[in-house]
């Protein structure tokens, strides 16, 4: 389908999330193995078109829970990783259904080991929390869980994992937490030998930390061609471009306020478009008033006003020969110009991971 159709929609460049994929093996060497994390929806991006995508190019995908697992399961072969906790009553359906749960608790590794009895053992994440509060086993608990764990007749572990939180903020903090992981790693091989795996290298870990890159990484954002760490983003290429329309056109006089509110008031006879686009399909409210612009025929054309549900206004007054259904470029580049994501988030006072997974399920998503 043509996208002149779409009101809104996210183009999603295919050859840049391999691309991407190439940097995370340039970094880590043919041996370490990637596991792709497409949960969130592929952190805006599309599950599934992703996970396609990138099938020849990654040896996991990690997921946040059993429905994204099950929608996935149907459309690829390789392993999923839950890599969010499970509720009780999900524990069944993730030993049927044949996925790697992320375990933090005895308690979590007995009830899937009772629901693989009679099957193929259960393979599990065994989490160990080195600092991020979320999840996994204490550190001082980690190793006598483990025995118990390891012991469980249904039970086989597949990879030891723990999570970096400011591995984009404190580089010291993240080398201990990395050091002590390891330490951890070899206590538990040289007492309960196996042949699991260690994950713990997120995208900021990739790309700043990969000294050693332990068995498995995760990535993530850098997939997406967004740089957790601003100096590397020189080194991806984004993948999404987020596009609307302009679907109406009008000369304002001086002094006629703009969207709900009046918060802006024309100061001069303005061209004001308005866009098929709104907060409804994810675009920050909060960028209403804060020097937000959008692309237009390669120009930088202001916001004005307040974001409103389904559309929202802009300045065209400078761009020669604006046409209503004028291609519109919210993040994204267009000719020499480009909007980031970091320009967004910054902006609107968020993180990038929020900018691209909020943009709602009616922007179309179509992959290039």
């Amino acid at each position: 389908m043509n996208s002149e159709v779409y009101r809104c929609w996210a183009e999603i460049d295919q050859n840049a999330l391999r691309q991407n994929a190439a940097v995370v093996r340039e970094k880590l060497g043919p041996s370490v193995e990637v596991l792709a994390v497409v949960k969130a929806n592929a952190y805006g991006h599309g599950m599934v078109g992703v996970a396609r995508a990138l099938a020849s190019e990654v040896q996991f995908f990690g997921v946040a829970n059993l429905e994204e697992a099950t929608i996935l399961s149907r459309e690829v072969s390789h392993p999923l990783i839950i890599l969010g906790p499970a509720l009780s009553e999900e524990r069944g359906p993730i030993v049927e259904g044949g996925f790697i749960p992320s375990v933090s608790t005895f308690e979590e590794a007995q009830d899937f080991d009772r629901a693989a009895a009679g099957r193929l053992p259960v393979a599990i994440n065994f989490k160990v929390d080195t600092g991020m509060g979320r999840m996994g086993v204490p550190l001082a608990e980690a190793v006598a869980l483990f025995g118990k764990v390891v012991a469980l007749p249904n039970t086989k572990v597949h990879s030891l994992s723990t999570h970096l939180p400011v591995s984009n903020e404190d580089a010291d903090f993240t080398r201990a937490e990395l050091a002590q992981f390891g330490r951890i790693v070899k206590q538990l091989r040289a007492e309960f030998p196996g042949d699991y795996k260690a994950q713990v290298l997120q995208s900021a870990g990739v790309l700043a930390f990969a000294d050693p890159p332990f068995d498995i990484v995760r990535a993530g954002i850098m997939l997406y061609g967004i740089s957790p760490l601003p100096e590397f983003q020189k080194l991806l290429r984004p993948v999404m471009t987020w596009k609307t329309h302009i679907a109406l056109i009008r000369d304002l006089p001086a002094g006629h306020g703009i969207s709900y509110g009046r918060t802006f008031i024309t100061p001069r006879e303005m061209r004001v478009a308005t866009l098929s686009a709104g907060y409804a399909d994810g675009y920050p409210r909060h960028l209403s008033n804060r020097d937000a612009a959008v692309l237009v025929r390669g120009q930088r054309c202001p916001l004005l006003g307040r974001v409103t549900m389904d559309l929202m206004m802009i300045d065209v007054s400078q761009v020669d020969g604006v046409a209503v259904g004028d291609e519109v470029v919210l993040m994204g580049r267009q000719g020499e110009q480009e909007i980031p994501a970091t320009e967004l988030a910054e902006g609107a006072e968020t993180i990038t991971w929020e900018i691209t997974t909020r943009i709602g399920q009616r922007v179309r998503r179509v992959y290039v």
